[in-house]
């Protein structure tokens, strides 16, 4: 029996003032994905893989026109009720932030036990064995807020199969995981579908580190869905940096040493979120040069937002000082690009800044196009995938040309050929003499674009080097 069926499934989202004949997203979709199976779901950013796991799953599922049926084990998704859907299908979305929303680890490992009506005795025993199962006991009584990203994203998992799915889907579940939180996660979806028979499916744009354990894999490109073999998905989601033009670096391949003003410095920086809280960040220091891409890399939970924040000037430092030269002209992309989406439509949204930076219609165009938007202009942001919405996000910064860029992990979400342009973009900033500071997981995107890393631990910077010797020196980190 196959886990999950598509039958010649169409799907179109319902049309507006501005898209009143909306192009099918899914065209005559038919796909089986075996009981037991591993899956791995490619396409590009956009192509659909959030909604066509988002129609397997009733509650959440978009709003818009369906023919055709969805099965999951034999029966239409449609008619499953709300305890059989959550016995037969979990989901777990690409940003945990989206699923959590309890304040404790155990309240919400028990949250959808007790929606679901199931007794007291038995959801203890489920919420044990399942934090059993997942090493969790030793931050069970955390507060989620507390928890480091990896953690989040394991206890959305750990919470999602603690209701006993047969079925788990899951949307770009490692995009904003660190190497070590990557292999764990990874090591307990494993052991899910390998010992207790859960049937995995994974929306990804890097399937190369589940190669090893996957069993099949298909590709959604054009509303179609094919399948194909795991050596082809993964060759075809390769974001290659040698792509991307070449940095101008020094000879001796080190960091350079900028202008004679940097573009941004924290000296002796303190902080921590609460007067009895532990530092996040303790006594950092770090130079980011002008005309320079400056990558900050390091563990989830090790400070790389907070100093970002504290960079942009949304956080002070508790002790130490900022120094930031282009306070009037930098720009922030956090790690939820909804944060800054606020119009109706795409090209909305990229002018809502036009009078103030003064730019106009024709540049909004032009960069549409260069980030693959254009088909997407009269599209709600907050309808499109998240892959998009980071790029409308990003074109939406870049359009007020500023003088320092603050990215918070920009690649999350984009497949190979969106990170291609979002790299020589920067690339064109660097050469213009502006100046990036980004913290990310995506080497290989570090590779491309940076002329330095600095690795945070500890709360402060451990080391700066080169992209070339960073990564030549790291058992950890690699391409």
């Amino acid at each position: 029996m196959s886990a999950l069926e598509f039958e010649n499934v169409s799907f179109t989202y319902p049309a507006t003032d501005t898209e009143p004949h909306p192009a099918p997203v899914l065209e005559h979709v038919s796909l089986a994905v075996p009981e037991g199976a591993f899956a791995l779901l490619t396409g590009s950013t956009g192509s659909g893989k959030s909604t066509l796991l988002r129609l397997a799953k009733p509650e959440v599922a978009p709003v818009g026109t369906l023919v055709g049926h969805v099965l999951a084990f034999g029966k239409d998704v449609r008619t499953l009720s709300p305890v059989e859907s959550a016995q037969t299908v979990g989901l777990v979305f690409q940003s945990p932030d989206s699923q959590i929303v309890c304040d404790t680890v155990w309240h919400e490992m028990a949250f959808g036990l007790e929606n679901l009506g199931t007794p007291v005795a038995e959801m203890r025993r489920r919420v044990a064995e399942t934090c059993m199962f997942f090493g969790m006991e030793p931050w069970f009584r955390q507060k989620t807020a507390s928890l480091s990203g990896g953690q989040r994203q394991m206890l959305a998992l750990a919470a999602t199969l603690a209701m006993r799915p047969r079925l788990l889907l899951l949307d770009e579940p490692t995009s904003m995981l660190d190497p070590v939180a990557e292999k764990d996660f990874l090591a307990m979806l494993f052991r899910a579908n390998r010992e207790l028979g859960v049937t995995v499916v994974v929306a990804t744009h890097a399937p190369e580190p589940m190669r090893v354990v996957a069993t099949c894999a298909f590709r959604v490109e054009d509303g179609h869905v094919s399948e194909l073999s795991l050596e082809k998905a993964v060759a075809a989601c390769a974001f290659r940096p040698e792509e991307v033009a070449a940095k101008s670096v020094p000879a001796s391949g080190k960091p350079a040493a900028g202008g004679l003003t940097p573009a941004l410095s924290l000296r002796d920086a303190w902080f921590r979120y609460g007067r009895d809280a532990d530092w996040v960040l303790r006594g950092l220091d770090l130079t980011v040069p002008e005309g320079q891409v400056t990558a900050i890399v390091g563990g989830n939970g090790s400070g790389k937002t907070t100093l970002l924040q504290l960079a942009c000037g949304s956080l002070a430092p508790q002790r130490g000082r900022v120094s930031r030269p282009h306070a009037a002209s930098q720009a922030y992309l956090p790690q939820s690009p909804r944060a800054i989406l606020s119009a109706q439509t795409v090209r909305d949204e990229l002018m809502l800044w036009s009078k103030g930076a003064g730019y106009g219609d024709a540049q909004v165009t032009a960069m549409m196009g260069r980030l693959g938007l254009s088909d997407v202009a009269a599209r709600n942001p907050l309808d499109l995938s998240g892959g998009q919405q980071q790029l409308v996000a990003f074109a939406k910064l870049l359009l007020t040309k500023p003088d320092l860029l603050v990215l918070d992990e920009p690649t999350k979400g984009l497949d190979a050929a969106a990170r291609t342009k979002l790299a020589r973009l920067v690339q064109e900033l660097r050469q213009e003499g502006r100046s990036v500071l980004l913290a990310t997981h995506d080497l290989a995107f570090v590779s491309a674009v940076a002329d330095s890393v600095s690795l945070l631990f500890d709360g402060a910077v451990t080391c700066t080097e080169g992209p070339d010797e960073f990564l030549a020196g790291s058992w950890l980190y690699h391409v």
